[in-house]
C-alpha cells in the first residue's frame, strides 16, 4: 500500500512537471509574442551582425524576449544569423518568429530618377540598402570596372536606367553596380541597338543627347520634337548650343558651388569646358544628368521635322516655342526673357 502511494504521488509530480513542462514549451514556441498593432513590422540584420543586434530590434517588438532568448538558443539561432530585411507578422509565436528571420529575407523594391550625379544617386540608393554610399561611389567610379564594361567617369551615369527593381537589402555596392550593368544590357535589347545604329549615335551618345533632352523638358510629349532640333544642328554642323549644358559646366565650377542658376545669361557662354555646346560642336563627353526613358526613347524616335530652334514658352511652362528661322526664335526668346524679368528672375 505505501509503495502505491509513492507511485501514484511519483507520478502526480510526473505529470505536473510534464504540464509545467508543457506550457512552457508552449509559451516559448506556440504561444503569440508580438507586441506591436501594425499587421507586420521588419527587422534589418547587418552583414556580420551578432545576436545581440537582433535582440535589440527585437525587444520592442516582442511581449516575452526571454522566452524568444530560450527558444532562439535551443533552436541555436544565436550563433547562425542570416543577414537580411526580415518581416514579422502580428500574432507570430517564437518558433514562426525564428524560422522567418533565420530563411525569410525579403526583397524590397529600390527606384531611382533624376538624379544629377554618381554621387547623388549612391546617395539615394544608400539609404535604401546596407551599402553605404561612400561604398557604392567606389564601386560605381571603380577604374577597372568602368574600363572592362565600356565607360568611362563622364558616362557612367547612363549606366543607371532610372526604374524600380528589386534588391535584398544586404546587397553589396559591387553587387548592385554588377546588377545595375545587367539591367542596362537587358535595356539596350536589338530593338534599341538598332535605332541607334540608324540614327548615328553610339549608345554613350544616345544617353548623352537624351539627358540634354529631359533636361529641357520634362514634357514626354515634346521630347521627341527636341530630339528632333538636336539632331537636324548635329546633321548640319551647327553647335547644339544647348543651355542645360551650360549649367553644368558652371556648376563644376567653385563660385557656382550650393547656388540654382535660374536664368542662363552671356557670361555663362564663356566658361571653358567641353560641356560647353556654345563653344564647342557635337555632344558633349558625358550625361549632364541622368534622363528618364521617355528621353531616352525620345532621341531614339525623334521627331523628323524643319525646326533648328526653340524657346520656352512664357504663356504655357514647361512647354516650349519651335522655329525654323533665327528670326522667329529672337521674337519667342525675347518673349520668354521679358516674362523672366517680369518675375524678378535675374539669374
Amino acid at each position: 500500500m505505501y509503495i502505491k502511494k509513492i507511485l501514484w504521488a511519483v507520478a502526480i509530480i510526473g505529470l505536473v512537471l510534464a504540464a509545467i513542462f508543457g506550457y512552457y514549451i508552449y509559451n516559448a514556441m506556440l504561444s503569440p509574442n508580438t507586441a506591436f498593432n501594425n499587421d507586420e513590422a521588419y527587422i534589418y540584420v547587418p552583414t556580420n551582425a551578432n545576436y545581440e543586434d537582433v535582440r535589440s530590434q527585437l525587444e520592442p517588438l516582442l511581449d516575452d524576449i526571454e522566452a524568444f532568448d530560450a527558444l532562439a538558443k535551443q533552436k541555436e539561432y544565436t550563433t547562425n544569423l542570416k543577414a537580411g530585411r526580415f518581416i514579422i507578422k502580428k500574432g507570430m509565436n517564437n518558433n514562426d518568429i525564428i524560422n522567418s528571420i533565420r530563411i525569410n529575407n525579403v526583397p524590397l523594391k529600390i527606384a531611382f530618377n533624376n538624379q544629377e550625379s554618381l554621387a547623388k544617386l549612391a546617395g539615394r540608393i544608400g539609404f535604401q540598402i546596407e551599402a553605404d554610399s561612400l561604398s557604392l561611389i567606389n564601386a560605381m567610379t571603380d577604374e577597372a570596372f568602368l574600363k572592362k564594361s565600356g565607360f568611362t567617369k563622364a558616362t557612367a551615369l547612363g549606366m543607371y536606367i532610372p526604374n524600380s527593381y528589386e534588391f535584398f537589402w544586404n546587397t553589396s555596392a559591387e553587387s548592385f553596380r554588377d546588377r545595375m550593368l545587367k539591367e542596362y544590357n537587358r535595356f539596350w535589347n536589338e530593338t534599341r541597338n538598332a535605332k541607334a545604329k540608324a540614327i548615328g549615335l553610339s549608345r554613350d551618345q544616345v544617353m548623352a543627347l537624351a539627358s540634354i533632352v529631359h533636361e529641357e523638358s520634362k514634357q514626354a510629349s515634346e521630347q521627341p520634337r527636341i530630339a528632333g532640333v538636336y539632331m537636324n544642328r548635329l546633321r548640319i554642323g551647327m553647335p547644339l548650343q544647348a543651355d542645360p549644358t551650360l549649367k553644368f559646366a558652371a556648376y563644376q565650377l567653385p563660385e557656382y558651388k550650393n547656388t540654382v542658376i535660374k536664368r542662363v545669361l552671356n557670361k555663362h557662354k564663356d566658361i571653358e569646358s567641353p560641356y560647353n555646346t556654345y563653344m564647342n560642336a557635337g555632344l558633349p563627353p558625358g550625361l549632364i544628368a541622368m534622363p528618364d526613358i521617355s528621353a531616352i526613347n525620345a532621341v531614339l524616335n525623334f521627331e523628323k521635322h524643319n525646326y533648328l530652334y526653340f524657346a520656352a514658352n512664357a504663356k504655357k511652362l514647361g512647354f516650349h516655342k519651335f522655329a525654323k528661322t533665327l528670326s522667329q526664335h529672337n521674337v519667342n526668346a525675347r518673349e520668354y526673357q521679358q516674362y523672366l524679368s517680369s518675375q524678378g528672375i535675374n539669374r
